[in-house]
């Protein structure tokens, strides 16, 4: 039974918690006596440990350990630290624990010793303008340090101050801050700032302040007006893409927000788009301009976007002559469209007065370029056109002069006063100076202003070609085998110094003035510059000379008779030329030694002939002697002996070279001297060089290298007195 005894707690040893008020002045304080039940001999030592004795806040209790009091030595502050849990012991003289340890729980007591504080000193919110009553728009906060569970922390909330209006009201219990009346406007008031209080003990404690600022946002409810209803500007004729002036307008919407950002319109008074109007970002004002030339207003006038881009796009510069004023009707509006309900704008519209000042203009050429035509050909002093300005300034007296800025070939003059321009010299083709058959030239004219004025003109002069050149026959460099057929023909060729269409197609053919030809000799089109000759009967070797007429296709057709100069060799089995080196040297360009040879070789049968008062036999183009019997209307087709009897023709057989010629007679000489336009067949013929390139290969097999510069005619001075002059031009 004294075991048991042991282990039940005592009434004495158990200790109820023992409450004590924060901010306790009175120290030390005696919160309670503790005793233990076993006394013993000499007494008990009381003791105790725990926070606030020997543990952090050190000191705040003690205890007698003789007595078992425990004093309060310091002041409590409940939001630091709101209870002690502490343990108390029992000891006997020798330090033995008579008791168990025992709870001892101190507990502090609230006082309200802490205002509310609001979370921030200032709270803010927005509404929009216009809200009705009811709209909530913040919601203020405050917390109390005090115990939550008493009424040191029972919160109420109230408006201290707002305004006269007392637009808002504020929960008093959530501090929720809700609209109380219409009528919100910004731009009667536009920030709202309430003094908001909030107070402990349900209202009757201890307060704090803060402040809600309330922001109204906008509504496009206020149209922008001008602020009068004419304004006046002034600019300068020909002027493109510059301000003219400004017309200022108010919108008491929020300044930057497209509520507040106007944009204006011309509705009347400009039909031609000479003007636009832009806004300002930063003034919100109208900026009337000058449209650029050319450019379509999109947006800057009424009719449409098409109908203003259309007429935009053919605008003409501002001219004081044309018109010199404008009135303008301008309105103005908002970006935004306005809140239904919201009031017109009586200062929508506005006139707007721009006079047009007159300025020195420079002349206009009303034609540029000027395109003529003018005849290749024509003379010195041939007019060519008249090309001249006019002067815009048509209020002013003014003179205009003229002169040439660009005549890079000097082929014009040009009248400085009435701007006729005339040929200086002969327009030919070809030029450097032409361009595609046109010639460029530049006038400059100039007014007499202080300071003067200039404007460029170009002047396109087209050279018309005229069909003044016969087509040319091209020797071809090669020969001809004396036999129909394979290798008999040859490629003939021509140039014109006429361009087109006054060149090719050429026409070959054989003279119409002997029509004997044709029984030895063809022709047919190669294309539109060669044809080619054909053999058609077996011909004898040796040089030939064909006259032969070339037509070309201009308008008129020009033509002209030529000589074909060309050999004739021995022709093998393969249609080739056998003595190729001969053929190549009498063919060939320009007189070398073979041909050099024939005509020495002509020149003595002629003298020897001569001196029996008969020409010598010369081979003609149409073939042997008998082929060429008929008479001829041509220069050397009859002739008379020495002593003025008519030669026969020589039975024998015909001379190397040269051509056959019957007997001349008086009327077939005097014919044929009266023509200029053909050589005397019964002259020397003359050898030329075709140039280095041919549109067809050689006929020849064998090309001749021999050339004059080849060549020694040194020995020509060793054959008399008939030879110096030879000797003298090729020794």
């Amino acid at each position: 039974r004294q075991h048991e005894g042991l282990r039940r707690v005592k009434r004495a040893w158990v200790i109820p918690p023992i409450s004590v008020s924060e901010n306790h002045k009175r120290i030390p304080h005696l919160l309670v006596q503790i005793k233990s039940d076993k006394q013993q001999p000499g007494g008990v030592i009381y003791s105790i440990k725990g926070p606030g004795v020997d543990e952090e806040p050190l000191g705040m209790f003690s205890i007698d350990k003789f007595t078992g009091k425990v004093f309060l030595n310091a002041m409590l502050d409940r939001e630091e630290n709101d209870r002690f849990r502490l343990k108390a012991f029992a000891l006997d003289l020798g330090g033995v624990t008579l008791e168990d340890p025992t709870d001892l729980e101190i507990i502090v007591v609230d006082q309200n010793d802490n205002r509310p504080l609001f979370r921030q000193d200032v709270f803010t919110g927005h509404v929009v303008e216009g809200t009705g009553p009811g709209t909530c728009v913040m919601t203020v906060d405050a917390t109390d340090a005090d115990d939550p569970d008493t009424d040191n922390a029972a919160l109420r909330y109230s408006i201290l101050e707002q305004g006269a209006a007392g637009m808002f009201s504020i929960n008093a219990t959530t501090g929720e801050i809700c609209t109380a009346r219409p009528g919100l406007d910004r731009e009667t008031v536009g920030v709202y700032n309430l003094t908001v209080q909030a107070a402990d003990m349900s209202g009757d404690g201890l307060t704090t302040t803060a402040t809600a600022v309330i922001y109204l946002e906008d509504i496009n409810d206020n149209p922008p007006e001008f602020t009068k209803e004419e304004f006046s500007m002034e600019v300068e004729e020909q002027a493109a893409g510059v301000d003219v002036g400004k017309v200022f307008v108010h919108d008491k919407d929020l300044a930057g927000s497209p509520n507040w950002l106007a944009k204006f319109t011309i509705l009347e008074g400009d039909p031609e788009g000479a003007f636009a109007i832009r806004t300002d970002p930063y003034t919100n004002d109208g900026v009337l301009s000058v449209a650029k030339v050319g450019a379509g207003q999109l947006g800057d006038h009424g009719g449409g976007p098409m109908a203003r881009l259309t007429r935009g796009s053919s605008r003409q510069p501002l001219d004081h002559e044309v018109r010199d004023r404008f009135e303008l009707t301008v309105s103005v509006q908002n970006e935004q469209p306005l809140e239904p309900g919201a009031p017109a704008s009586p200062r929508a519209l506005a006139t707007v007065r721009v006079r047009v000042r007159d300025v020195n203009e420079a002349p206009i050429f009303r034609e540029n370029p000027r395109r003529v035509s003018v005849l290749e050909g024509a003379p010195p002093g041939t007019p060519v056109t008249t090309y001249t300005a006019s002067d815009p300034d048509t209020r002013q007296l003014q003179t205009l002069t003229y002169a040439l800025l660009y005549d890079p070939a000097d082929w014009l003059q040009l009248d400085p006063h009435a701007g006729i321009v005339r040929t200086k010299r002969e327009l030919l083709h070809p030029s450097a100076f032409l361009q595609g058959g046109w010639y460029i030239a530049l006038v400059l004219a100039r007014d007499d202003a202080e300071p003067p004025l200039s404007a460029t003109g170009t002047l396109s002069i087209e050279i018309l070609e005229v069909n003044d050149h016969a087509p040319l026959l091209q020797p071809p460099a090669g020969v001809v085998c004396g036999r129909p057929g394979r290798g008999g023909s040859l490629l003939l060729g021509a140039t014109d110094d006429d361009r087109p269409p006054h060149g090719a197609p050429f026409h070959f053919q054989l003279s119409p003035q002997h029509p004997q030809l044709a029984r030895n000799w063809s022709i047919t089109r190669f294309n539109v510059t060669h044809a080619v000759l054909a053999v058609l009967v077996e011909l004898p070797e040796g040089p030939y000379s064909l006259p032969l007429l070339l037509r070309d296709s201009g308008t008129p057709p020009q033509e002209r008779q030529q000589l074909l100069n060309f050999s004739v060799c021995h022709c093998g089995r393969d249609g080739t030329c056998e003595d190729s080196v001969l053929a190549a040297a009498t063919a060939g360009a320009g007189i070398t030694l073979g041909a050099l040879v024939i005509i020495l070789g002509s020149i003595l049968l002629l003298l020897a002939a001569g001196a029996q008062g008969c020409p010598a036999q010369l081979r003609h183009p149409l073939g042997p002697p008998q082929a060429a019997q008929q008479p001829l209307r041509h220069r050397g087709l009859h002739q008379r002996g020495g002593d003025g009897t008519q030669c026969p023709p020589s039975p024998g057989p015909p001379s190397p070279v040269g051509l056959t010629v019957p007997p001349l007679s008086p009327q077939g000489l005097e014919v044929a001297d009266s023509d200029p336009s053909v050589p005397p067949y019964d002259t020397a013929l003359i050898y030329d060089y075709e140039g280095s390139g041919s549109v067809a290969s050689p006929l020849s097999s064998i090309v001749s290298s021999l050339t004059d510069e080849d060549q020694d005619y040194d020995y020509l001075s060793e054959w008399g007195p008939r030879f110096r002059r030879l000797a003298d031009l090729y020794g």
